[in-house]
Parts: structure tokens; sequence; C-alpha cells
């Protein structure tokens, strides 16, 4: 019998040596959340990437993956946006992987030039799909921090 769907949370925090500025564009510039989405081994064409950073706004990245092509798409919408503190991303269930996401992602600014990072995402999917969720999530941020070094 297949592992049923439950609501389940992921939440990462990382400190980076970056202002709080420059993460957000990290996130928010398509040409660099192309140098960092995903996990390592996934390339992600700027071409392929959709960001109308608004609330409704459209969110899509499609991933490549660098050993055999294949793609992942992640596709919603912004459900929030507060500059330069705070991201909402709403992933509806169709045709994903998992019954639909919302991440909320707060930078907030230590000084000295670092930046917080919490990601909260909360997820309807399998235990199974949230760690592998977890493990891609972790990974990505990693090349976030080598982007922003």
């Amino acid at each position: 019998m297949a592992e049923a769907a439950t609501a389940q949370e992921i939440t990462i925090t990382r400190v980076f040596d970056a202002p709080r500025e420059l993460v957000w564009k990290a996130w928010t510039e398509p040409e660099q959340l192309a140098q960092w989405w995903g996990a390592r081994g996934w390339t992600n064409p700027v071409e392929r990437i959709t960001m109308d950073v608004r609330p409704g706004g459209a969110f899509s990245v499609t991933s490549v993956s660098d050993e055999d092509g294949s793609e992942m798409t992640v596709r919603g919408a912004y459900g929030e946006v507060v500059e330069p503190e705070r991201l909402v991303l709403e992933e509806p269930a169709e045709g994903s992987w998992h019954e639909g996401a919302v991440s909320v992602a707060t930078f907030t600014d230590l000084g000295d030039g670092r930046t917080e990072m919490m990601v909260r995402t909360t997820i309807h999917t399998t235990d199974e799909m949230r760690q592998m969720a977890e493990e891609g999530m972790a990974t990505s941020f990693d090349r976030l921090a080598a982007h922003l070094a």
C-alpha cells in the first residue's frame, strides 16, 4: 500500500557572509537564481526561468540534468513579496510530485554584512519524498552560499 501524503514541514536556516540586499537579489533576479537553484548536477538555463516578483506573479524554473538531460520544473506564484525581507512562494499540486507546497523565505540583516536566511516549507507529500526534498534544498543552499561568496 502506498504511503499517504501528509502536511510536512522543512525548515532550513543559513547565515551568509553577504548583505541582505545581495541575498534578496540572488532570490529575485533570474540571472542570479540560475547560478544556484537546485541540487548539484543540475543547470538552470536563464531563458527557462520566469520571475514576476510581485504578489500573484508567476514563478517557474526548469532545471536540466547535466547527466542525462532530463528536466524538472518548479511552478508557482508569489503569495507575498516584502523587499528585502520576505518572499512567499506557493506551488500548486498540478503536475507535481507533491500535493502542494508553500515556502516562506525570510532574510534578516545581522549587521557586519551578514544575512540570516530561513526557509520554512510546508509540503503535502510522503515522508520519503520530504526527505529527498530537504536534501535537495540543503544542497541548493550550499550552492547559494558559494554563489554569494
